[in-house]
C-alpha cells in the first residue's frame, strides 16, 4: 500500500514538474505571454467556438507592438507569434536557414499520402521542391491554361442549368460547391489526367472524395488540431490524418493512371508526365531508403502524395477565392461591372486566352483583395532548426519552437488596412502597394518555401471567373448571409452554410 502511494506521488510529481516546466517557458524567457491552460495551452475552444484565426486575432490584439513576438501555447507545444512585420521578413527570407521546415505531420510509414511537398523537411524537402518546381514555370502553365479554359467552359454551361433550376428559388444559387466541382475537373485533368466530370454531375467520384477530405475526417476537430500542433508525438504514436478509402482512392488513381500511360507511351506535359520521369527504375531500392531518395527516383507512393497535395491545395484554395470574391462582387454591383467592362475591353469577345489574364490588372486588384480580406490559410507555420537570436533584441526563439505568422490578423490590422472589413480594390493600386510594408500582405507566403502552385492556382481562379462574369450578373439572394458564417471546423477559411447568390443571366 505505501509502495503504491509513494509511486502515485512520484507520478503525481513528474506530471506536474512536466506541466510547470512547459507551461512557465515564456514567462521564465521574460516574453510577453497569454497565461496556458492545462493540457490545452492556450486553444480553448478551437473547433467549436474558436478557429485558429480567432484565438491569434486574441493574442494579436493584446502583444502587437509590445514586442517582435509574444508567447503561446498550442497544447504543450510552445509557440512564438511573430508580430512585427521587419521580423517576418527575416523568418522567411533572411534568415530561413534557421526556419525551413514548417514542423506538420508526416507520417509515410501509416499515412503515405501525407508524405508530400507540404510536410518534407531538410534535405528531402529541398530535393523535392527543386524537382517539382519546374512544372510551375509560366510555360508549363500556359501549356495547361487551354485545358482550364475549357473546363471554365463548362462551368459557365453548369451555372446556366444551376439558373434555369434555380427559378423557383428566386434565382437563388449555392456558388461554393458549383466553383469546386471547376477547380476538381481542372485539378483532375491537370494532376491525373483524367476526367472527372463533377459539372456534369455532382455526385462524380473524384468530387465526393474532395468533399469527404474537409466534410468527413478521420478525426474530430480537437483531435486533428492536437497532431497539427504536436506531429512529431502523433507520428510516434503512429496516428492517421486521412480516412483509409481515401488513400486506397487516391493511390488506386494514381496507379492506374501511371500504368495507362506507360503501357500506351501516352505523354501530356502535364503534372503526373513529370513524376513519371522522376520514377525510379530500381524501386525496390528507393523503398529501402528512410526518406525520399531522389536518386533512385520516386516511389509508387510518393508519386501519389506529391499528386494528392497538388488536388488537395488546388481544388480547395482555388474554389473557395473564387466563391468569396463573387460574393464581394454580388454585394457591390460598380466593382463587378468595372471587372466585367474591363473583361469585355481585353478579349473583345474573344476566347480567353493565358496572355489576355495579364492585361486584366483590376481583375487582378480584385482578386487581390480577395485574398487579403479572405485568406484561405489562416496562418504560416514555421519551426526553428536552431536557436535564432532576434535582431535588435536579448530575445532568442529557441530550437525546436514552433513560429506563426499569422496572416489573417495581419490583413484584418486596421494599422495596416483601414476598414479592414471593406472590401476595396483600391487598395492594390500600384503606388498603395508601395507605400505598404511589403510583408502585409501574404496570402501565399513568402522566401523559398512560399506556395509553389500560387500562379497556377491565380490562373485557374481568374479563368473561372471570367467565364461566369462574362454570361451571368451576381447579386443578393434572400439567402445570401451577410456577413458570411464561418466554420470553426475546417483547416482552411470556409464558410458554415456555403455562399448563396441571385444569379441572372446577361
Amino acid at each position: 500500500m505505501l509502495l503504491t502511494i509513494a509511486l502515485l506521488a512520484v507520478a503525481l510529481f513528474l506530471v506536474y514538474s512536466f506541466y510547470h516546466n512547459s507551461y512557465t517557458y515564456w514567462a521564465r524567457k521574460g516574453v510577453p505571454h497569454e497565461r496556458p491552460f492545462p493540457l490545452i495551452g492556450n486553444m480553448m475552444g478551437i473547433g467549436s467556438k474558436y478557429h485558429f484565426r480567432d484565438i491569434n486575432q486574441r493574442i494579436y490584439d493584446k502583444f502587437k507592438g509590445k514586442a517582435p513576438f509574444a508567447g503561446m501555447f498550442m497544447f504543450f507545444k510552445r509557440t512564438a507569434m511573430i508580430t512585427d512585420l521587419d521580423l517576418i521578413k527575416q523568418v522567411l527570407i533572411k534568415d530561413f536557414n534557421h526556419f525551413q521546415d514548417r514542423g506538420l505531420f508526416n507520417n509515410t510509414r501509416d499515412d503515405p499520402l501525407t508524405g508530400h511537398l507540404l510536410t518534407l523537411e531538410g534535405d528531402e524537402w529541398r530535393s523535392m521542391r527543386q524537382k517539382l518546381t519546374p512544372v510551375f514555370t509560366s510555360g508549363k502553365i500556359k501549356h495547361m491554361s487551354g485545358v482550364v479554359v475549357e473546363v471554365g467552359q463548362r462551368l459557365a454551361d453548369a451555372m446556366d442549368k444551376a439558373v434555369e433550376a434555380a427559378k423557383v428559388e428566386d434565382g437563388d444559387v449555392e456558388i461554393k460547391d458549383l466553383c469546386a466541382r471547376f477547380t476538381t475537373d481542372v485539378i483532375g485533368s491537370c494532376a491525373f489526367g483524367l476526367e472527372c466530370h463533377s459539372l456534369q454531375d455532382p455526385k462524380a467520384e473524384f468530387r465526393k472524395k474532395g468533399r469527404i477530405i474537409f466534410e468527413k475526417p478521420r478525426h474530430t476537430m480537437l483531435v486533428q488540431s492536437f497532431i497539427f500542433t504536436n506531429a512529431k508525438l502523433a507520428k510516434k504514436l503512429r496516428m492517421k490524418v486521412l480516412r483509409d478509402d481515401l488513400t486506397k482512392f487516391f493511390m488506386s488513381a494514381v496507379k492506374n493512371t501511371v500504368d495507362y500511360r506507360l503501357k500506351n507511351g501516352i505523354k501530356r506535359n502535364d503534372f503526373m508526365d513529370l513524376l513519371i520521369e522522376l520514377r525510379a527504375e530500381d524501386q525496390e531500392a528507393a523503398k529501402k531508403g528512410q526518406g525520399i531518395d531522389l536518386s533512385q527516383g520516386l516511389t509508387l507512393e510518393q508519386m501519389a502524395a506529391q499528386a494528392f497535395v497538388f488536388f488537395l491545395a488546388g481544388f480547395e484554395t482555388s474554389s473557395s477565392t473564387m466563391a468569396f470574391c463573387l460574393y464581394e462582387l454580388a454585394l457591390q454591383p460598380d466593382i463587378q461591372q468595372r471587372v466585367r467592362e474591363e473583361i469585355g475591353s481585353v478579349l473583345g469577345g474573344g476566347e480567353i486566352i493565358y496572355d489576355a489574364l495579364a492585361e486584366m490588372t483590376y481583375l487582378d486588384q480584385v482578386l487581390a483583395e480577395t485574398l487579403r480580406k479572405h485568406p484561405i490559410v489562416a496562418q504560416l507555420l514555421r519551426q526553428t532548426n536552431q536557436s535564432y537570436k532576434v535582431p535588435n533584441t536579448e530575445l532568442i526563439i529557441e530550437k525546436g519552437t514552433t513560429v506563426i505568422i499569422p496572416i489573417h490578423n495581419i490583413h484584418h490590422d486596421a494599422d495596416l488596412y483601414p476598414e479592414p472589413e471593406r472590401f476595396d480594390p483600391s487598395r492594390f493600386d500600384p503606388e498603395e502597394v508601395k507605400a505598404r510594408h511589403p510583408f502585409s500582405y501574404l496570402p501565399f507566403g513568402d522566401g523559398p518555401r512560399n506556395c509553389i502552385g500560387l500562379r497556377f492556382g491565380k490562373m485557374q481562379a481568374k479563368i473561372g471567373i471570367v467565364s461566369l462574369l462574362q454570361r451571368f450578373k451576381f447579386g443578393v439572394s434572400k439567402s445570401t448571409q451577410v456577413p458570411l458564417t464561418l466554420d470553426t471546423r475546417s483547416p482552411f477559411l470556409s464558410t458554415k452554410h456555403g455562399v448563396h447568390l441571385k444569379v441572372e443571366r446577361i
